[in-house]
């Protein structure tokens, strides 16, 4: 006897966990990272809000900082190989050609919150693929400002000091960007935050929208 859709595992627990480790990591590094950036920011008419930062003064923020970063990176080395080795990537985010993407952009744009739970439409796949180079630029401009001598090959690669905390801020935006559309959608999209819990497929949203 077959299982029914709705038994069906969409989301390995490897992802769900890894996925949630992200998050974690994810929030934690912004929030220390706007502390210390208050305490020599790039652009001296942007601070954030103390509310919103973590570790309470520099040293703290610093220490939190470094902390999950050895976080963030392990677990998102171990998310890259399983992707990799599973055929993730290319089966759920690459496998789609330009002409595709193209000729259902528009409609994605209508319906992009009417797609099944666990399915990929063009948008999110872009993104995905997208907020992987920002973490990569974030973690190797974030080497480059942490130590700037020992890795001078690549502070100079990204245009000396100053120019890798540049390239470390915009970073963050995207990041911030990433994860404004992400929650944005997985709270519009029912079932999609359930799933990412129990792994399995809940009511999607085309199915939801019909039935309006």
């Amino acid at each position: 006897m077959r299982p029914s859709p709705k038994d069906k595992i969409i989301h390995p627990l490897f992802v769900r966990i890894t996925h949630w480790i992200n998050a974690f990591a994810a929030i934690a590094m912004l929030m220390s990272g706007w502390r210390i950036y208050n305490a020599s920011p790039v652009f001296a008419e942007v601070r954030f809000p103390p509310e919103m930062t973590l570790g309470g003064w520099l040293a703290g923020a610093l220490a939190w900082h470094f902390a999950v970063m050895w976080l963030l990176v392990l677990n998102g080395l171990a998310y890259l190989a399983y992707g990799i080795f599973s055929g993730h990537f290319w089966r759920d985010l690459i496998s789609f050609s330009p002409m595709s993407a193209y000729r259902n952009l528009r409609l994605e744009l209508k319906i992009v919150v009417l797609h099944g739970t666990g399915e990929y439409n063009i948008i999110q796949r872009v993104l995905y693929i997208c907020v992987i180079w920002i973490v990569i630029a974030l973690v190797v401009s974030g080497m480059a400002i942490w130590k700037p001598v020992q890795f001078q090959i690549l502070t100079a690669f990204l245009g000396g000091y100053e120019q890798a905390r540049r390239v470390h801020f915009f970073a963050m935006l995207g990041l911030v960007a990433f994860l404004a559309i992400h929650v944005g959608a997985s709270l519009a999209i029912k079932g999609t935050m359930q799933s990412m819990f129990t792994g399995r497929l809940a009511k999607s949203g085309r199915e939801a929208g019909k039935k309006r």
